[in-house]
């Protein structure tokens, strides 16, 4: 009787974890897993964020962030012209520009495919219906040149053969006394873009411009993002003196966001998994940093420097860079300090890092994620082998003890206090610690951790072929092979372990690693392949110590009788 309430009582629990979960998805602005309503999408795309027709905010972040002045929200009919956008391509980017105020509105990437399409290129920076995400500049402290002004276009639109630069110029009319060109040179093979703000008075008085650099974008989760596993999508702010700080967009929301207001240094960037945008001004230079909501779903994090005052005729130049692309760790520190923390270790960083050294290096040699996968766990499996060794050894005691413990349990079944006094005189005549197989096992737990997180945020898994059927390390498993030799080698290694006495804990033992493999369906390739490796090195290990110590490996089957 009390095994069938105990049945029910587990099913009511593991429903209710079902609908906690759906719920929590709903919560987070995404589709319910296993119980999506209809109008689901509907209300996904009544979300998209709300912006003027262009897809341009219609206030300046910099306004409202560090001074009264106010970028107009649209430009005076005076200057009115003809709006185009400008095409432009590289042999890594296809870029497109607005000529109001020279903004970039839209980037691919022609070596990263996208998440859902795989015949398309992906695109990070857009302007559509379903998309706000752009990189917009200009001038605050007067009426100023912003990045709501018409621009006139000159330069070249592709990047040609023997050619390594390319050179667009973006030149507003004269506004209040000042004019704004603005330049972006491209490299070849590069995803960093040289901006070049040159602000000339072309006035009869001084004035004090100051240049703001912001990325603007809606609130939603990217497509093709996973409901089994999380990643940040949102603001970052990085400062030598705070570090990398990454700002929820609830946060902003609530007014809540915790950065450095001014700094020498740092970095701006909108991040995502895989991807992300930074402004990067030269150590030195001070700016205000700020994050704001801009309007409805759409939200701006940026920097503002003074450019100088200028007298009639001067001019200031302030270079920049824009970095769009995606997460290659060695280009990121190259780029800029702190900015390889876009690519988001979380707090065992100080175990990632080396790691995916360790990963690239053996990628160097074999040229193949999955194989380098592979060798990474077995080098790991190496450096823990003594704590593995001892592990295995305090569970074949365990093993070895499990027939005299099961006898006395049978006997003292009744007595719950003598079976317990009964079971410690067992361990201590045969030198036998219950504890001893996990603590070794507890010292490796951050380490999996820490690569769990490397595979998890490495973008060179992105279409990374392994064997056969597995053409992309960054997807699930499209046969669902590797999650379910995942789950057998899980339940393999189960049944090679000792059963507990309780015999709640050994139906446990064998629920929990089933649950556990229902999200394995779900992971990245890459992931899963990392797992069933350290299982099967792991199963070798314990049989091999099972047979030195004269336990012979034997397989406890559950009972749930």
């Amino acid at each position: 009787m009390n095994d069938i309430r105990r049945t029910i009582l587990w099913v009511i629990f593991g429903f209710s974890m079902v609908l906690l979960w759906d719920q929590w998805q709903l919560y987070n602005g995404q589709k319910a897993t296993f119980f999506p309503k209809p109008g689901a999408t509907a209300s996904a795309q009544a979300a998209a964020p709300a912006a003027s027709a262009s897809g341009v905010p219609s206030a300046s972040p910099a306004a409202a962030a560090a001074t009264p002045a106010q970028v107009p929200s649209s430009a005076p009919a005076a200057l009115a012209a003809p709006r185009e956008k400008i095409e432009v391509a590289t042999d890594v980017l296809k870029l497109s520009f607005d000529t109001e105020g020279g903004t970039l509105v839209r980037t691919e990437f022609t070596r990263h495919a996208d998440f859902l399409e795989t015949n398309k290129p992906f695109v990070l920076l857009d302007q559509s219906s379903s998309r706000v995400y752009t990189a917009q500049t200009g001038l605050i402290g007067g009426d100023f040149p912003t990045h709501k002004s018409p621009m006139k276009f000159s330069g070249e639109r592709s990047l040609k053969d023997g050619q390594n630069e390319l050179t667009l110029r973006f030149e507003s009319d004269v506004q209040n006394g000042v004019k704004l060109v603005k330049t972006y040179t491209l490299q070849r093979g590069s995803y960093a873009i040289g901006v070049k703000h040159e602000v000339v008075n072309a006035g009869t008085t001084t004035v004090a411009p100051q240049l703001y650099l912001q990325l603007v974008r809606d609130g939603n989760k990217p497509a093709g993002e996973s409901s089994f596993y999380s990643t940040f999508t949102g603001p970052a702010v990085y400062t030598e003196a705070k570090k990398y700080h990454k700002v929820e967009f609830s946060d902003i929301e609530k007014n809540k966001a915790d950065i450095d207001k001014t700094s020498p240094n740092g970095y701006v960037a909108m991040v995502q998994h895989y991807f992300a945008t930074a402004w990067l001004l030269a150590d030195g230079i001070q700016r205000e940093n700020f994050v704001r909501k801009v309007d409805t779903n759409l939200y701006a994090v940026g920097m503002i420097t003074p450019v100088a005052d200028l007298a009639p005729g001067q001019s200031k130049t302030v270079s920049t860079q824009l970095f769009s692309g995606p997460q290659e760790e060695k280009v990121l520190e190259a780029l800029a300090p702190g900015l390889d923390l876009v690519k988001d270790y979380g707090w065992l960083a100080m175990l990632s890092k080396p790691l995916y050294w360790l990963l690239d290096k053996l990628f160097n040699f074999i040229q193949n994620w999955g194989w380098s996968i592979v060798a990474l766990v077995l080098l790991l499996k190496i450096a823990f082998y003594w704590l593995n060794a001892k592990a295995y050894s305090s569970m074949a005691k365990m093993k070895a003890i499990n027939p005299k413990i099961m006898d006395m349990r049978e006997r003292l079944k009744n007595d719950p206090q003598k079976m317990q006094q009964e079971m410690m005189k067992i361990y201590r005549e045969e030198k036998v610690n219950p504890m001893g197989g996990c603590f070794p096992i507890m010292i490796q737990i951050p380490v999996f951790i820490a690569l769990y997180w490397v595979l998890l945020s490495s973008v060179e898994m992105r279409n990374a072929p392994w064997v056969g059927w597995i053409h992309d390390l960054s997807a699930p498993d499209p046969f669902f092979i590797l999650p379910v030799v995942m789950t057998l080698t899980t339940l393999l290694q189960t049944a090679l372990n000792p059963a507990p006495p309780d015999p709640m804990q050994a139906k446990m033992m064998w629920i929990m690693p089933l649950v556990f493999s229902v999200m394995f369906f779900f992971f990245p390739a890459g992931l899963v392949l990392y797992w069933i490796t350290n299982n099967i090195l792991s199963i070798a290990q314990q049989w091999v110590i099972n047979t030195r110590m004269g336990v012979p490996p034997q397989f406890n089957l559950p009972k749930f009788n």
